[in-house]
C-alpha cells in the first residue's frame, strides 16, 4: 500500500547510476568513503522497461534509458522524496538538475509516460499537471515513443544476444579475444561486482560480458546468506577458485538445481571490499568506457583493462584501484599485459604499501639486506671493468694513491652472467666475456657520473644471502649505484635513452640499460620493499626490447665459444717455447687484462687468443712492501688496464714473464712510469738492445733531476743503486788513439795512446828468443790467445787470429796474461762497404792511408757501444766502440771524408733517434750529397740502396 507524501525537505547529491528511463541512484554529498545513497523513481512516471532474463525490449526503452543517463549521470542533482510505496520498497520522488525538473524533461521528449493516479489522489508528482501538458504536447509533436513513424516503435527494440538475456553457454570468449586482442573496445558498465570486476555491454553489438581486470585483485564482497537463484541477466555470479574465477555457466544443471534448493552460509566482505566497489562505480558505472581484452583464464573468463574518461584524459581503473591502496598486484594476469603497463602497476602497489593506503594499513614489510644510500654522487673515470654489471670508477674528488680513490661500483638492479674463476676452474656462463668486452671497449678510461643508491649485505659464497639478523661473519657489504656515460658515441646509445635529472642536467647515458638493451644482461626481480635502481622501470623497457629483439641471451641461437690459452698457467720453461710465436709479428695488439705490479702485467692478446705476464724490458718498480710500490700500481692501472695496447716482445726470463716494450696510443708506457719517478732502469740497461732506449734513458734523467719519488734522496755524484751506465747519463769519451789495424766494413783496431800496460808488453816481447818453427806438441785452439808475427813489420804480438801456422808460437808465461789491450772500433752514424763488396777495397785502403799510413794524431769521439756482438772470428771480443775519429792537426772528421770521397753512405734515420743522432746525421748529411752530386766510387751509378739494412739476416731482441 502506498503512504502519503512525505514533508521531508529538500537533499542535494550526485547521480551514481541510471537503471532505467525512469530512476536515479543518488549518493550523498558527504566526504566519506561509504556516503548514503537513495534508488529514486520520478513520480507519476512510467518509462518503458529494458529486457529481463529470455525477453525483450519494451518499445523505446533503450532511448528512455539513455536519454536519462546522458542527462544526468555524474552530475549534481537536488531532489527529495514525494511518497514511498513500502510493498515494492520503493521511493517516488522529484529532482531537480539546476533549475530544470528532470521529469519534465524526460516526458517534454516523449521518454516517459505519465502513470494513470491511484485511488488515493496523494501518491502523485506536485507537478502531475505540468506532467499531464507536458505529455499531451509530446503526442501531438510525435517525440520519443509518441513517434508514429511505421516501424519506428519495431526498430527500436534491440537485437539481444542470448548472453545479453541471460543466457551466456553459447558465448565463445576466446574468438572474442583472438579477434580484438589489444583493440580499444566501446562499451558500458552495466554492473560492479566488486572494485576489480565489471558488467558491461560491448557496443554495438549488445554482448553482455563480465571482464576481470589484468593484473589486480579487489577484496571480495563475500556472499549473502540467501537462498541460491538461478542467475538473472544481471546476476551471473562467479566464485574466486585459486585466484582465478569460475562462471556459474560451467555448472551442471544437477548442480544447479542442488543450488537452487541450498541456502548459502554468510561470507562478510573483506576489509575495504565495499570501498573499493564504490570507487569503482563513482569512475565507471552507467558510464562509457573502453575495453582492452589481454586474456582469457582457464575458465574463460574475459581477462582486460578498462579506461574512463576524465576530461580529456584516459584513465586506468585498475592502476587508479592500486595507487589508492583499494587493489593489489596480481602476477597471474598482469603476466598478459604490456611490460609497461605491469611495470606501472607494480610500481603503484609498492607505493602503496610504503605509504599504507587502506588494505596496506597493518601491513609490515619482510627484512630487507639492503639499506639505501642517500646523496652519495660523483664523477670520475672507469678504472676496470670487472664484469657486465661491476666497474671501478677513480673518484676525481678523492686524493690520488688514497684507498678511496678507485671505487668499486656494481650497477644497480641488474645481473649480468658470471666471468668465472680460472683458477677455481669456473668456466665462464655465456656471454660473460661479451657483456665485459661490450663494457670494456666503451667505458675504459671515460669520464662518468654515478649515483649511489643502496647497499647490500652478502654471502662470500654464490647463493641467497644471510639475512640481516643472522649476524654471519663470511659477509661482505656491496655498493650498487647507477653509471652514466657522459659523452657517448652514437653507436653506443642506439638502444637507450639520455637520461636527465630533475634540474634537466644531462647526466648522459645508464650504462646498466646499455647492458640490458644489447642482450647481456637480465633485471633483477626485487622484493617488495627491497631497494633497487631509481631508473628501474627504464631498465624493465630496455629489458623487454631485447627480449623482443631476441639479443644477447634472449637468442636461439648458440653463444659464442672463445678458448684462451693461459702461459700464465704453464710451467716456465714451458713458456720459452711459445717466444718465436709471439716474436713473429714485430709488434701485435694486446689488451692489458690486470696489472700484477707497476713495471708487470697480464696481457690478453685476443687475436691469437692467449695471455700471458709481461714486464716492461730494463725497468724495475718497488717491490712489495717498499715505499711507491702501491702507488705505481695505481699510476698503471689508471694508464693502460684494460686499454687496447700495442707490444713488442723481445725476450722471456727464467720465470716464464715476456719482456720488451709496449705503447699505449703510441706512447711508451715504460718513459711515462719512469718519468713520473716511480720505477728506474736496470744497472745493465743497454739503448741498443730496448726499443725507444733513449727515451727512457731520459725520462729516468728527467726525474732524477727532479729528485721525484724513488728519487727523493738521490745525491749527486753518488752511484745509483740501479743507474744506468748508458753514454746520455754522462759526457761523451774522447780518447787518443792509434789504429793497429784496419779489417774493412769501418772497422778497425786501436791502442789508446801512452798506455803503460803497452810498452811493458813490447818491452817483454822484445827480450823473448822465438824459434824458427813451432815447437812439437803445439796445438792451439781456437779462441787461444797466442804470439803471431805481424805481416807488416814482422813483429811478435799477442794475437787472436787467424795466420799460418808456422808465424805462431805459444805465449811465453813471462810476458803478461792481462786481457787483450786492442780495442774494436766502427765509424759511427755512416755504413763501409766490406772488403767482399764493391768499393770495399778502396774504403779500406783510403781509411789506412788517413790512419795506419798516417802520423797524424788521432782523438776518437766515443758515440755509443755495441755489446751484442760477441766472439766476431778474427776480431777479436768484447764491446765494439762506435765512434766518430778526427783528424786533430786538420780538424776535420775522417767519418766525414769517408763520406765526401763516395766511400760510405750514412745510416738511415730512425724515429726513436735521439736529438744529438739527429743533428749529427744532418751535418754528415752534406758530406754525403757532395760524393752523390759528383758520382763519387759508390755513387757513380747513381743512388743505392742497401738489401742489408732493409732485410736484417738475424733478428735481434728488441731491435725493429
Amino acid at each position: 500500500m502506498a503512504s502519503t507524501a512525505t514533508t521531508a525537505g529538500w537533499l542535494r547529491g550526485r547521480v551514481k547510476a541510471v537503471p532505467s528511463g525512469d530512476s536515479l541512484v543518488i549518493i550523498g554529498s558527504a566526504k566519506t568513503e561509504l556516503p548514503p545513497e537513495k534508488t529514486i523513481t520520478l513520480s507519476s512516471l512510467m518509462a518503458p522497461k529494458l529486457a529481463r532474463r529470455g525477453g525483450i525490449d519494451e518499445p523505446f526503452a533503450w532511448e528512455s534509458r539513455e536519454f536519462l543517463r546522458k542527462l544526468c549521470i555524474g552530475k549534481e542533482v537536488t531532489f527529495r522524496v514525494d511518497y514511498t510505496v513500502p510493498s515494492i520498497g520503493r521511493e517516488f520522488g522529484s529532482v531537480f538538475l539546476g533549475d530544470k525538473n528532470v521529469a519534465l524533461t524526460v516526458v517534454s521528449e516523449g521518454w516517459a509516460k505519465v502513470r494513470d493516479q491511484g485511488p488515493q489522489k496523494a501518491e502523485a508528482s506536485p507537478y502531475l499537471a505540468e506532467l499531464l501538458r507536458l505529455e499531451e504536447q509530446a503526442k501531438t509533436q510525435n517525440y520519443g515513443r509518441w513517434a508514429k513513424t511505421p516501424g519506428a516503435a519495431e526498430a527500436s527494440i534491440r537485437d539481444l544476444p542470448p548472453s545479453a538475456i541471460g543466457d551466456p553457454s553459447n558465448f565463445d570468449a576466446r574468438s572474442l579475444l583472438s579477434a580484438n586482442k589489444g583493440k580499444p573496445m566501446e562499451a558500458l558498465v552495466e554492473q560492479v561486482r566488486d572494485g576489480s570486476t565489471v558488467r558491461v555491454y560491448l557496443l554495438p553489438s549488445f554482448q553482455f560480458v563480465q571482464v576481470f581486470m589484468a593484473g589486480i585483485q579487489s577484496p571480495s564482497m563475500g556472499r549473502r546468506p540467501t537462498a541460491l537463484e538461478t542467475p538473472t541477466p544481471t546476476e551471473v555470479v562467479s566464485d574466486e577458485t585459486n585466484g582465478e574465477v569460475e562462471s556459474s555457466s560451467s555448472l551442471t544443471t544437477a548442480q544447479r538445481l542442488a543450488a537452487s534448493t541450498a541456502v548459502a552460509t554468510e561470507v562478510l566482505p573483506d576489509p575495504f571490499a565495499k570501498e573499493a566497489k564504490h570507487f569503482t562505480e563513482i569512475r565507471v558505472l552507467n558510464r562509457d568506457v573502453r575495453i582492452v581484452l589481454e586474456g582469457v583464464d582457464k575458465f574463460s573468463n574475459l581477462i582486460g583493462s578498462v579506461y574512463y574518461p576524465d576530461g580529456d584524459v584516459a584513465k586506468d581503473l585498475a592502476l587508479e584501484l592500486v595507487e589508492n591502496g583499494l587493489a593489489k598486484f596480481v602476477e597471474w594476469s598482469a603476466s598478459m599485459m604490456e611490460e609497461d603497463a605491469k611495470r606501472r602497476l607494480k610500481n603503484a602497489e609498492l607505493q602503496a604499501k610504503k605509504d599504507r593506503l587502506r588494505i596496506w594499513t597493518n601491513y609490515v614489510p619482510p627484512p630487507s639486506n639492503s639499506k639505501a644510500i642517500r646523496d652519495d654522487k660523483f664523477t670520475g673515470k672507469v678504472v676496470e671493468v670487472v664484469s657486465g654489471d661491476c666497474v671501478v670508477v677513480a673518484d676525481d674528488s678523492a686524493p690520488y694513491g688514497s684507498p678511496l680513490a678507485e671505487r668499486r661500483i656494481n650497477l644497480s638492479s641488474i645481473r649480468a652472467p658470471k666471468i668465472g674463476n680460472p683458477r677455481r676452474d669456473e668456466k665462464p656462463a655465456p656471454y660473460a666475456r661479451e657483456a665485459k668486452e661490450y663494457l670494456r671497449s666503451r667505458l675504459i678510461g671515460k669520464e662518468v657520473y654515478v649515483t649511489m643508491e643502496y647497499a647490500r649485505k652478502v654471502g662470500m659464497t654464490d647463493g641467497p644471502a644471510p639475512p640481516p639478523s643472522s649476524g654471519m661473519a663470511d659477509s661482505r657489504i656491496m655498493d650498487f649505484g647507477s653509471v652514466f656515460l657522459q659523452s657517448p658515441l652514437k653507436s653506443e646509445v642506439d638502444d637507450v635513452v639520455p637520461t636527465t635529472t630533475s634540474s634537466s642536467h644531462p647526466e648522459g647515458v645508464n650504462v646498466a640499460e646499455m647492458v640490458v638493451a644489447r642482450g647481456f644482461g637480465t633485471v633483477i626481480r626485487h622484493r617488495d620493499f627491497e631497494e633497487r635502481s631509481n631508473f628501474y622501470d627504464a631498465l624493465l623497457a630496455a629489458e623487454s626490447r631485447a627480449m623482443q629483439g631476441r639479443r644477447g641471451i634472449h637468442s636461439a641461437k648458440e653463444p659464442p665459444v672463445m678458448h684462451f690459452t693461459d702461459l700464465m698457467m704453464l710451467p716456465a720453461k714451458k713458456t720459452k717455447d711459445f717466444l718465436h710465436f709471439l716474436q713473429r709479428p714485430q709488434r701485435q695488439t694486446a689488451i692489458v687484462d690486470y696489472v700484477l705490479s707497476g713495471h708487470r702485467f697480464k696481457l690478453l692478446v685476443p687475436k691469437v687468443p692467449c695471455s700471458f705476464a709481461f714486464s716492461f724490458s730494463g725497468v724495475r718498480c718497488p717491490g712489495r712492501d717498499e715505499p711507491y710500490a702501491d702507488e705505481a700500481i695505481a699510476f698503471m692501472r689508471r694508464k693502460i688496464l684494460q686499454r687496447d695496447v700495442e707490444v713488442e716482445i723481445e725476450t722471456v726470463d727464467r720465470t716464464g714473464t715476456y719482456l720488451g716494450s709496449l705503447w699505449e696510443s703510441k706512447t711508451n708506457m715504460a718513459a711515462v712510469l719512469l718519468e713520473a719517478g716511480l720505477a728506474k732502469l736496470h744497472p745493465f740497461f743497454s739503448t741498443e738492445k730496448t726499443v725507444d732506449g733513449h727515451l727512457l734513458v731520459q725520462a729516468e734523467e728527467n726525474a732524477r733531476k727532479q729528485r721525484i719519488k724513488v728519487w727523493e734522496n738521490y745525491v749527486e755524484g753518488k752511484e745509483p743503486d740501479n743507474g744506468s751506465a748508458s753514454e746520455s747519463t754522462t759526457k761523451k769519451e774522447v780518447l787518443k788513439v792509434a789504429v793497429t789495424e784496419v779489417l774493412g766494413g769501418g772497422k778497425f783496431y786501436v791502442q789508446i795512446a801512452g798506455d803503460q800496460r803497452v810498452s811493458s808488453i813490447q818491452q817483454q816481447l822484445s827480450g823473448l828468443s822465438l824459434k824458427d818453427k813451432p815447437s812439437v806438441g803445439f796445438n792451439p785452439k781456437k779462441g787461444d790467445i797466442v804470439l803471431a808475427q805481424f805481416s807488416a813489420d814482422s813483429s811478435w804480438n799477442r794475437a787472436m787470429e787467424t795466420v799460418i801456422y808456422s808465424k805462431l808460437r805459444p805465449q811465453d808465461p813471462s810476458v803478461s796474461s792481462a786481457p787483450g789491450l786492442a780495442q774494436l772500433c766502427s765509424l759511427a752514424y755512416i755504413k763501409v762497404p766490406g772488403l767482399e763488396e764493391d768499393f770495399g777495397q778502396e774504403a779500406a785502403e783510403y781509411f789506412s792511408d788517413c790512419t795506419l799510413r798516417s802520423s797524424k794524431e788521432l782523438m776518437a769521439m766515443v758515440e755509443g757501444r755495441d755489446t751484442t756482438g760477441g766472439k766476431v772470428k778474427g776480431q777479436g771480443t768484447g764491446t765494439v766502440l762506435l765512434v766518430t775519429l778526427v783528424d786533430v792537426e786538420a780538424e776535420t772528421s775522417i767519418n766525414a771524408s769517408m763520406l765526401q770521397e763516395g766511400l760510405a753512405r750514412l745510416e738511415r734515420k730512425k724515429k726513436f733517434d735521439t736529438k744529438e743522432t739527429q743533428s749529427a746525421l744532418d751535418n754528415l748529411e752534406e758530406h754525403q750529397q757532395k760524393a752523390r752530386q759528383g758520382r763519387l766510387n759508390i755513387w757513380q751509378y747513381g743512388d743505392i740502396e742497401s738489401d742489408e739494412e732493409e732485410v736484417p739476416t738475424t733478428r735481434k731482441g728488441g731491435r725493429r
